[in-house]
């Protein structure tokens, strides 16, 4: 009967009903949707990040985080990947590479940019440079001369497939070695910066410019499930603990793109509470409104012996009904919007040099995850009655008297 009696009461006044509804509507939809396309930002910060060589998990020779030299390298990696192994969860993905500063030259241009060993049957899954090869063709292990380049670097050295690019490094006696490298392909990567940053030959072919034997400079390793990467790291540690080897996780390789992701946690419990304070003092104002409308009406049924209680909670019950269609509403909102959007991200490649600064590709995709749309609702729904307690409180405390002298 009470549920009855709400729901006609409401629609008393459509217009009043209408306008909490569309706040609630606004509300919701800009919590959900804002957050999806903040969230689409963060998890594209953090794809580029591991995929751009870092991985989950990274193991170094001791030293060679803050020195990146050729000095420090694991010089027998199969049997480190063989000890750890039992440590990495199902379906773990690794990769061992020589990585070394070096200069490209070749009669135009030069340039200062990495030299990457890798093996390529192992990239894909690890790296982006598995599957990035655009043109030509990727490497293979048995090349003795071959590159694969990024497309940006391509243009800047004015250059195309069958080239020849001269790679100049220190070697492991510390003399500079040099080596003609045929260009056999071209990688895309999200970044421009990476694609100029980055060339990869075989890591046969890289070990034997450098002298470094089988040794290798890191080991990186992706985990299917992400979030296991903090316990499979002490894991391996524990196994690593009487060794030079270093661990390090993608927290510690990219301290910046970590200070982000806890910023923007923070971000979406402020943001919800800037938006329900904005619709709780429409809420508010409209309740207040509808309650000084129907004072003659409370009056009467306090007259008639109706407990205060009774009628606090009617008014609650109108307000939930209302906040409970608003809500629903306002997600199938932010869900049909945050889908048309996702199908085709967003694209903001004019402003894409910003983007690369932090590490972002031009283009967005939002994504929606349970636990902020459970928080947004708790939010609202739960807040929403707390704020309408106080015109049902004003509703439960009006006597015959008041009452009969309101016109």
């Amino acid at each position: 009967m009470e549920l009855l009696l709400a729901w006609r009461n409401i629609w008393r006044n459509p217009r009043r009903t209408v306008i909490i509804m569309i706040a609630v509507i606004i509300g919701i939809w800009t919590m959900i949707a804002l957050t999806s396309l903040m969230r689409g930002m963060v998890n594209d910060m953090f794809e580029n990040g591991i995929s751009t060589l870092t991985g989950d998990i990274k193991l170094y020779a001791s030293g060679y985080h803050n020195d990146p030299s050729i000095e420090y390298r694991i010089d027998d990696p199969n049997s480190v990947m063989s000890e750890i192994a039992k440590a990495l969860p199902y379906d773990s993905k690794y990769a061992a590479r020589v990585r070394v500063n070096a200069i490209a030259s070749n009669a135009r241009h030069s340039i200062g940019l990495t030299l990457v060993g890798i093996d390529p049957d192992k990239e894909a899954g690890v790296s982006f440079i598995g599957n990035g090869v655009v043109g030509g063709r990727m490497i293979s292990e048995d090349d003795n001369n071959a590159i694969v380049i990024g497309q940006a670097l391509l243009e800047k050295f004015e250059t195309r497939i069958g080239h020849k690019l001269i790679l100049m490094s220190q070697d492991s006696q510390n003399e500079i070695a040099s080596r003609a490298f045929k260009i056999v392909g071209v990688y895309r990567a999200k970044l421009q910066s990476t694609e100029k940053q980055y060339v990869f030959a075989s890591k046969h072919s890289a070990q034997k410019m450098l002298g470094i034997g089988n040794g290798v400079s890191e080991i990186s390793i992706v985990i299917n499930d992400h979030e296991k990467y903090e316990q499979t790291a002490q894991n391996i540690r524990a196994i690593l603990k009487n060794s030079d080897i270093e661990v390090y996780t993608w927290k510690d390789l990219l301290p910046m793109l970590k200070a982000y992701m806890e910023i923007f946690d923070g971000f979406v419990v402020l943001w919800y509470l800037v938006v329900f304070v904005a619709m709780a003092f429409g809420i508010v104002n409209t309740m207040l409104m509808a309650v000084f409308e129907r004072m003659r009406e409370f009056g009467l049924l306090k007259a008639l012996g109706m407990k205060p209680s009774l009628i606090l909670r009617s008014v609650l019950i109108e307000s939930g009904i209302i906040l409970i269609m608003g809500v629903i509403a306002g997600n199938l909102l932010a869900f049909g919007s945050v889908m048309m959007v996702a199908a085709t991200g967003i694209d903001l490649s004019a402003l894409a040099s910003g983007f690369e600064y932090v590490g972002m590709s031009s283009a967005i995709y939002p994504e929606i995850l349970l636990n902020d749309v459970l928080l947004a609702n708790v939010v609202v729904l739960v807040l929403g009655l707390a704020v309408s307690t106080y015109p049902a409180v004003k509703a439960s405390r009006i006597t015959p008297v008041e009452a009969m002298a309101h016109t």
